[in-house]
């Protein structure tokens, strides 16, 4: 019988993501999705040795606490439920109360719910995850772990906006930042590649995927970060337009756009899919820019250069620059973005190497620099196994 195994929970306002993890290996011995939910074709589905399974739940009653139930009866069905000795639940906005991981109690889930005008897609959800989960393991403990958290290291010259000091102190209004557990995980293993202590170790984590946030990193903690107050700013992605003049709201409620309008266009509408006119995809945005679409380069090129830009500025951030860290979906797999990224990034002296940068992709990590240029590598993040780490860290202090 294992001891070592946590089960990781990310639940959304219409989906729940489970993942099954080893915490002395990393590795994922189950993980699946419910998705739809609140929606007739609700289900969960998972992987067992290759094989997708899939499972439709019922038109009545909570989906969450639904899904939760068949992954206990999967679990039960493997005969591995009586080997998990905790629960880790990723949690995006913990604010300033939550600095990091914590047991999760009554208290904190009425905290977490508190912060939900920071969050109010995301938080809510987590808190149903939570008591649905609570319900189904009752005698595991259960913990929060804070996307935002790691971020909270930053200076007060990063984390505050330019703004009126009564809106801090009324309302929080500040830079939070996310992704926090992806840009922990890949600087810790970063430090590992260079054989340096991650104390003392200083990079720039590029997080890019569906969402995409850069984070400098200066002796293993967080100093400044591309996200805010929500996770719209910062960098370009899938559907959200990332840094913006905000007089531009102002000006679309002048010509009768009502908030909701106009906060689903930034959110949703924007971004890669905005743009192209195309596709939220990076492949499907780079397949049509190869095919030539006006709007697919445009995209391309606006992403990859508000990357390099970002990149760059955070260097000021820092005393010294051990590496440039990409992950996430687009960083660990899109060659071109890689490439075109470096690329604009020549004033530093960084240099592709073209055979090193095409052989990190799919889940393979490596330097993909020149020799005796500045360091660039991939490192795939693990998530999970960062909030399932936190979680048993805690149940044996």
């Amino acid at each position: 019988m294992s001891n070592s195994l946590v089960l990781v929970i990310n639940s959304g306002s219409s989906s729940l993501k489970f993942a099954l993890i080893d915490t002395v290996s990393g590795e994922a011995t189950l993980n699946g999705l419910g998705e739809c939910f609140g929606l007739a074709d609700a289900n969960v589905s998972w992987k067992i040795d290759g094989k997708k399974h899939e499972f439709q739940l019922s038109d009545n009653g909570n989906h969450h606490k639904q899904a939760i139930d068949r992954i206990v009866a999967l679990l039960e069905e493997q005969g591995i439920k009586q080997d998990i000795v905790a629960v880790g639940h990723r949690v995006v906005h913990g604010g300033e109360k939550f600095t990091q991981t914590v047991k999760i109690d009554e208290s904190v889930l009425q905290e977490i719910e508190n912060l939900s005008d920071l969050a109010p897609l995301h938080n809510p959800a987590h808190v149903v995850g939570m008591r649905a989960a609570i319900a189904a393991f009752p005698a595991l403990s259960q913990y929060a772990v804070f996307d935002t958290a790691f971020h909270q290291t930053m200076p007060a010259k990063a984390f505050t906006g330019a703004i009126s000091s009564k809106l801090y102190d009324d309302y929080g209004i500040r830079r939070y930042g996310f992704h926090g557990t992806s840009h922990y995980f890949v600087s810790r293993e970063a430090a590992k590649v260079i054989n340096k202590p991650i104390e003392k170790s200083s990079f720039i984590s590029v997080h890019l995927g569906n969402g995409a946030s850069v984070c400098a990193i200066k002796d293993g903690q967080s100093v400044d970060t591309s996200m805010g107050f929500t996770p719209l700013s910062g960098l370009m992605m899938g559907t959200r337009c990332g840094d913006l003049d905000p007089g531009i709201i102002e000006f679309l409620l002048k010509k009768g756009w009502s908030p909701e309008q106009v906060f689903k266009e930034l959110n949703s509408n924007s971004g890669f899919l905005g743009v192209s006119g195309l596709t939220s995809d990076c492949r499907g945005v780079i397949e049509a820019m190869e095919e030539g679409h006006v709007g697919a380069t445009l995209a391309f090129e606006i992403f990859t250069y508000r990357v390099a830009k970002y990149i760059a500025s955070y260097m000021v951030a820092l005393d010294e620059l051990d590496g440039i860290i990409f992950t996430g979906g687009i960083g660990e797999n899109s060659l071109p973005i890689r490439s075109q990224i470096l690329k604009s990034l020549k004033i530093f002296g960084y240099r592709e190497d073209e055979a090193a940068n095409a052989d990190a992709r799919f889940g393979k990590d490596g330097v993909i620099t020149q020799a005796n240029t500045p360091l660039a590598m991939v490192i795939p993040t693990n998530e999970e196994w960062v909030i399932a780490k936190e979680s048993m860290a805690l149940l044996h202090a």
